[in-house]
């Protein structure tokens, strides 16, 4: 017997049903199905009846259920005396971010850990990838979301990859699945006014010898966007910083690929606080 598996048992009851204590654990049901059969079969007695009703427990399966409670509630004693001296009680995060990354990674990474860490305050700030490499600079924030690489003063882990994606306005018929570099040289470009991803596209274009025609110069992704959807050009864009798409506007891949990593930045000469640890290691899975 392990806490995992009364911690199964009392997500079954509490649901009365496998799948959504699957849900709740964020486990398979195969898992769930195993814990309660091998909890079973250590106490040698049947702990749930199972049918169309869903799953609730036998006569004996409610007495120990209230021992199994008993037990959890003093792993959380445990929990909370080991979280408050590594200090993750009543702390604070502060984490920095380039936009595309606030909006689609971090949201539900920020969502797990609060379930897990309650009383840890967080606070998020959007800000250019330099502006989060100076605010870690300053001490203002702990963890940094950046594109990847960045210099050896900070220590970094990657979280994600994010491809480049060609944005096409709608025309009929629709472009090809597959684009070629003659195909992408009848189109004027919309490119993003931010150094690293303009970069990016235009050492991309000459590495293969291809030659980029720019027709505007544009700071808000968003506005690109909407531009391209008007049939003022084609953009390339992470596909991160491109979302939502709307659907006048065509998504495809380039000739030849194109991808940047995104990574959690702290500074490597400060190592990182309780709470920032714990997040760095959520992030990590």
């Amino acid at each position: 017997m392990n806490i995992f598996h009364l911690e199964v048992l009392n997500a079954v009851v509490e649901h009365g049903s496998f799948s959504d204590a699957a849900m709740d654990l964020e486990v398979s049901q195969s898992a769930v199905s195993r814990a309660i059969a091998s909890l079973e079969a250590e106490l040698g007695v049947p702990l749930l009846l199972r049918g169309r009703f869903g799953a609730r427990l036998t006569a004996v399966g409610e007495r120990v259920m209230t021992h199994a409670r008993q037990m959890l509630e003093l792993r959380e004693l445990i929990d909370y005396e080991v979280n408050l001296d590594k200090g993750l009680y009543n702390g604070r995060l502060r984490i920095a971010s380039f936009r595309s990354a606030a909006t689609h990674l971090l949201p539900v990474n920020i969502a797990r850990f609060s379930n897990r860490f309650p009383r840890v305050e967080i606070v998020l700030v959007e800000l250019d990838p330099a502006g989060v490499e100076q605010s870690l600079r300053e001490g203002q924030t702990d963890i940094g979301l950046v594109p990847l690489p960045r210099s050896e003063e900070f220590k970094t882990l990657e979280i994600a990859q994010d491809e480049y994606v060609v944005l096409l306005p709608k025309t009929d018929p629709p472009p090809p699945k597959e684009l070629t570099w003659e195909m992408l040289s009848a189109y004027s470009f919309i490119l993003f006014n931010y150094a690293e991803c303009t970069s990016a596209v235009r050492d991309h274009w000459a590495k293969w010898g291809q030659s980029l025609q720019v027709a505007y110069t544009i700071k808000e992704d968003s506005t690109i966007v909407s531009m391209v959807a008007q049939g003022l050009g084609a953009a390339v864009l992470p596909r991160l910083a491109a979302l939502p798409i709307p659907e006048d506007v065509y998504v495809r891949s380039l000739p030849i690929r194109l991808n940047r990593s995104i990574g959690a930045a702290t500074l490597a000469n400060t190592p990182p606080a309780p709470a920032a640890k714990m997040f760095l290691d959520l992030l990590s899975q």
